[in-house]
């Protein structure tokens, strides 16, 4: 059996990954977890998320299905925060001996949840036409992601990160954490970088402990279970309650759908798409850069490097018109929320100054409207002013958002090892 749970979560508490480590250990009593559990991250754009969009799924074997149902929807209707209005759970429990067919449809219905927008009549109709056991509690919006988390599940051979969630004492839910910051920093240190995102050496910033009520305390990520494991156990803390190691889409660009034409690009998707820089970036109130860009075919969009990407502005504050870019990155209200972004080439920028005199190397002065240029020492005149390429301070290769303002799905440059990158550490 797998288990998919979605929404039990809301941005005055709870967690859905808790509700799985929970449910991983008392699961016990009813047969043997099969290898590691899941934790998806969906479309990262979605207006009705609680925090963020994420799911989770366990595998189990059992000879009980129905006393596992019964736990698993007691424990959603006592942990769940059902009061809040954003917090529509829903669990899918898929037998996965079920026909190929089946197995087909849950494996696109993943891919489709981390890229695009689906409606819950979807979810709903494909657990009616498969005939698979389901429980929606509210709208069942959480149905959604359950569902995608089984096909996650089923489905081989994806990219994947792990993350180690370490959870409170529930005694201390919603009061401020107490973690060691020296050894969040020594433990970065350490495993770095096959851990990553565990602080933001820049910023100057500890990225790993959530500042929102929930029960996690901290959550390492990297790129196997001995990496995040080694982290954890050095970072020093108020005493844990449980911690789970999940297996992720986290990490991995998943989200990102290749396009070549602007036109292509609809609201509350991700992309990846070439560019030309038709306007010098602008900064608006709030400290967000926009740079706005074309497409070979001369239609338009903005790109936003956000306040919360610190230094990163910096760089996109330095691009001009003419410059060849890729970029990367989340679209609402007709913006692409840059991500990533690859500088393919530059076009050549040049300072305009008054003509330099031959003779005696003093710049020329104006000598009066229309009257061309002269120099004040030996009395040499041009109509012509000067012409120099100006040395752009930046170089052509990929570019990332520092840890700080990363979102979940987005890769680190660590994680690719292509030429010419430049990872925010």
């Amino acid at each position: 059996m797998i288990i998919g749970i979605d929404d039990t979560d809301s941005r005055d508490g709870m967690c859905t990954t808790y509700l799985g480590a929970v449910l991983m250990d008392e699961l016990q009593q009813y047969g043997t977890v099969i290898g590691d559990p899941l934790l998806i991250r969906l479309n990262p754009t979605i207006p009705y998320k609680t925090r963020g969009n994420a799911s989770i799924a366990i595998q189990l074997d059992t000879d009980r299905p129905d006393a596992v149902m019964e736990h698993v929807t007691s424990r959603i209707e006592s942990l769940a925060e059902m009061e809040c209005e954003k917090t529509n759970p829903g669990v899918v429990f898929f037998n996965d001996t079920d026909h190929e067919h089946a197995r087909v449809v849950l494996e696109e219905f993943f891919i489709r949840t981390v890229r695009e927008v689906i409606s819950i009549d979807t979810a709903k109709d494909i657990i009616h036409d498969l005939g698979i056991p389901a429980k929606g509690y509210k709208n069942g919006r959480g149905l959604i992601g359950a569902l995608a988390a089984c096909g996650a599940m089923i489905r081989e051979g994806w990219d994947h990160t792990y993350e180690y969630l370490a959870y409170r004492q529930r005694t201390v839910w919603g009061t401020s954490r107490s973690v060691d910051e020296e050894s969040v920093w020594k433990a970065d240190l350490a495993t770095y970088p096959g851990t990553w995102d565990t602080i933001d050496r820049t910023n100057d910033l500890i990225v790993c402990v959530p500042h929102s009520p929930d029960p996690v305390l901290f959550g390492i990520r990297g790129k196997s279970v001995e990496a995040v494991t080694l982290a954890s156990n050095m970072i020093l803390s108020e005493p844990i309650e449980r911690y789970a190691i999940f297996r992720t889409d986290q990490g991995t660009d998943m989200h990102l759908i290749s396009v070549e034409r602007i036109a292509d690009i609809q609201d509350m998707h991700s992309y990846t798409i070439e560019v030309r820089v038709c306007e010098l970036p602008h900064t608006i109130r709030g400290g967000h850069t926009i740079v706005p860009v074309c497409d070979r075919d001369g239609r338009c969009i903005d790109c936003a490097a956000f306040e919360p990407t610190k230094n990163f502005r910096k760089l996109i504050r330095k691009l001009i018109p003419g410059d060849m870019i890729r970029v990367s990155g989340s679209v609402k209200e007709d913006t692409l929320n840059i991500e990533k972004i690859e500088i393919i080439s530059l076009a050549c920028a040049y300072d305009i100054s008054n003509p330099t005199c031959p003779s005696c190397g003093k710049r020329m002065k104006s000598a009066g409207k229309d009257q061309g240029y002269r120099c004040r020492k030996c009395g040499m005149r041009s109509d012509t002013l000067q012409q120099s390429e100006r040395i752009r301070n930046i170089t052509p290769g990929i570019y990332e958002v520092p840890p700080c303002a990363r979102r979940h799905l987005a890769k680190p440059l660590i994680r690719t090892h292509r030429p010419n990158e430049f990872p925010s550490r």
